[in-house]
């Protein structure tokens, strides 16, 4: 009868070299929550108070709805430099057709807030299908394809006012345009509105990465775009998806924003994308595709808008930060290269003594 050696069932002290250092990169995300979370309370001593956390909870989830959409553009190897601009046109988008309505020549047409809610984030999606098609039918890089769009979409921004606010968005009775402030404002359950709006988008983007065929060819199609497309994925159509949800992500928040401040500014938005990029990067979202998970990214969101809002109560001059903010993004990515590589040594480790 043949029983296992010692050697086969200890664990080899060999392969475990590394795991814990592994680990702690893994971790990453987490372990910075907690010592922004920590350094802050300690800090400013109202930090943690209630109302101080409604507000932060607010601005992390605009940033979180950006970011989510972002993730899905760089684990499918892209980028999306145009979201700043798309909800910054949004807003416009909104305030215009309530305050002047959509004019048809002979008669003006004013729609309710449910139909501006829902034609200006078409407009979102429309934004991010150009960005999908100058990629993938004209072959435009993504870099460079969004940039352009960056400036179409702030330039139409400018253009639906001539660079004026659209004010007081309350809306006539009269024209059945009422309500919008109600989308940045109301609360259900005693949580605002937009809090529930980031759970629903953030579980929904999560179950399709994590649990369909959509969500497996985005990452296929990050990690080696070649072998997906031999593979059978619908290469275009992936990444045709993956920029319209960020455009619709972009507008949402645009949307959010214009009711919040119950006025839409044609600047709004203005670096959004960076704040986006550094949630999801800082999440774990890896910069040359096929890594990622939204649950990560939103961490990462928190991480950004403690780390801002703690700098604004200390009283952190804003050049400053943003010279952190680009510290974080370079790190962020520094880490992330450091984890694939040792995963990459840790897996070729774990072979050899098998294959021993």
């Amino acid at each position: 009868m043949n029983t296992p050696s010692i050697s086969a069932t200890m664990p080899n002290p060999k392969k475990m070299q590394g795991a814990p250092v592994l680990l702690v990169l893994k971790l990453r995300t987490l372990i910075a929550l907690f010592a922004v979370l920590i350094f802050f309370s300690v800090a400013i001593p109202d930090f943690l108070n209630l109302a101080n956390i409604l507000i932060l909870s607010k601005h992390v989830a605009l940033n979180a709805l950006l970011a989510i959409g972002m993730t899905y553009v760089i684990i499918s190897g892209g980028i999306d430099l145009s979201v700043g601009s798309i909800a910054g046109l949004s807003g416009m988008v909104a305030g215009g057709l309530i305050l002047h309505g959509i004019n048809l020549g002979t008669y003006t047409l004013f729609l309710n807030v449910p139909g501006i809610i829902c034609l200006t984030l078409l407009i979102g999606i429309a934004i991010g299908a150009v960005n999908g098609f100058l990629i993938t039918r004209l072959n435009v890089a993504p870099f460079i394809a969004t940039l352009g769009t960056l400036y179409i979409a702030r330039g139409a921004a400018l253009l639906s006012s001539d660079g004026a606010t659209f004010p007081n968005l309350v809306g006539n009775e009269a024209y059945g345009t009422t309500g919008f402030p109600l989308l940045g404002s109301a609360s259900f359950l005693g949580i605002p509105l937009l809090i529930w709006l980031l759970i629903i988008v953030g579980c929904g983007a999560a179950y399709l990465a994590a649990k369909t065929p959509l969500g497996r060819h985005i990452y296929a199609v990050g990690g080696n775009e070649r072998a997906a497309t031999l593979s059978g994925v619908k290469v275009n159509r992936v990444k045709m998806f993956v920029y319209m949800f960020s455009g619709f992500c972009a507008a949402l928040v645009g949307l959010v924003i214009a009711s919040q401040l119950v006025a839409s500014h044609p600047l709004t938005g203005e670096t959004f994308e960076l704040n986006a990029i550094a949630a999801a990067v800082l999440g774990g979202t890896s910069m040359s595709g096929g890594r990622g998970k939204i649950a990560g990214t939103i961490i990462g969101a928190f991480v950004i808008g403690i780390l801002s809002d703690g700098m604004v109560m200390m009283g952190v001059s804003a050049f400053w930060q943003t010279v952190i903010k680009g510290l974080v993004i370079i790190t962020a990515v520094v880490i992330d290269q450091m984890q694939h590589r040792m995963q990459q040594r840790f897996a070729l480790r774990q072979q050899a003594l098998i294959g021993s």
